[in-house]
């Protein structure tokens, strides 16, 4: 079952996509599952849609409200990986995960939901995890290859919250000496879990993307589920 709902924050207020199971027979935990710089588009729902499947509501909020509403944007059209980057290199990263901030308290009170809420997220939603996990909102976290990542690390010191990361080893936009840097800040955070997968780039998680790859994309869903189902019940 998928519906709409929206979220207020101090200056106006945003959208967000829910997925649920098809039937739940005691309450369940909430995802929030947080968008590239495509939008909440096809890719992000097919994954919203299969968290539901394993028993979890998920939400995805409009991250680029801001700018430009409800965008669902293709990695295939040029014209949409310029407007993408272009959203992506102008957007506030601190107020973006205010907004995440937000909506894990609205996901906390939905309607069949267990009140327990995770961040999941993918490149400009992996970095929003990372700082969202700095804050303590969310109850667990999961990174995909957070773009930017390094330029926070001083925020590494006050994570608290559960985290696991997923890097690609060949990542273009996250590179070998920013995944070590990302590495080294997080060494001594107890709880956090970092994955490395040799030979895969960016995105290689992205249902349909140019360098999808089943087999890693299959190990890191996989790890990713496990780490939830603890953290979240």
């Amino acid at each position: 079952m998928d519906y709409t709902i929206d979220i207020a924050v101090a200056d106006g207020s945003f959208s967000a996509h829910v997925a649920r199971p098809d039937q739940a027979s005691a309450p369940a935990p909430v995802v929030v599952v947080l968008q590239e710089i495509f939008g909440v588009n096809a890719g992000i729902r097919s994954i919203a849609h299969e968290m539901a499947g394993h028993g979890f509501i998920a939400l995805c909020p409009d991250l680029f409200w801001r700018s430009e509403r409800d965008l669902s944007m293709s990695e295939g059209e040029p014209a949409h990986q310029e407007r993408g980057f272009a959203l992506y290199r102008a957007y506030d990263f601190d107020q973006g995960a205010a907004d995440v901030v937000a909506a894990i308290a609205a996901a906390r009170s939905l309607e069949g939901g267990s009140g327990r809420v995770g961040v999941m997220g993918y490149c400009l939603g992996g970095l929003l995890t990372y700082l969202v996990a700095a804050t303590g909102a969310a109850d667990a976290g999961v990174a995909y290859y957070g773009g930017g990542t390094e330029r926070f690390l001083e925020r590494a010191a006050r994570i608290d919250t559960p985290l696991l990361m997923h890097l690609a080893e060949e990542d273009e936009y996250i590179d070998k000496p920013a995944q070590a840097a990302i590495r080294a800040a997080l060494a001594d955070r107890p709880g956090v879990t970092i994955n490395g997968y040799p030979g895969q780039w960016h995105a290689f998680a992205r249902p349909g993307g140019a360098h999808f790859d089943r087999a890693s994309a299959e190990l890191a869903n996989w790890r990713t589920l496990a780490f939830l189902r603890k953290h979240l019940g």
